[in-house]
């Protein structure tokens, strides 16, 4: 009995955070409508700190690929070079 009281309260409780979504969205819509410049300089305002940490972010990890592909072209140069004086030795 307690159990159906709690999924009863919980269904009520997003049943409510449902509408009040819906009303936020509809709030937005209608803001974009009336004023878009205001709008789209908010959003513009709110997602730069974003672009900004994914572009840099981006570049660490290009810097992070480049470092790793030097290194394992290093390795890989090392172990031709021992390879070869190996050969070198057996003739």
């Amino acid at each position: 009995m307690v159990r159906v009281r709690c999924f009863l309260v919980l269904e009520l409780l997003l049943a409510i955070r449902m509408i009040d979504v819906r009303a936020w969205a509809e709030y937005v819509v209608e803001w974009a409508a009336k004023d878009p410049y205001g709008f789209l300089t908010t959003v513009i305002l709110a997602l730069t700190p974003l672009f900004i940490a994914s572009a840099l972010l981006s570049w660490k990890l290009a810097k992070m690929i480049e470092t790793r592909d030097r290194e394992q072209k290093k390795k890989q140069k090392r172990q031709e070079n021992i390879a070869k004086a190996k050969r070198t030795k057996k003739d």
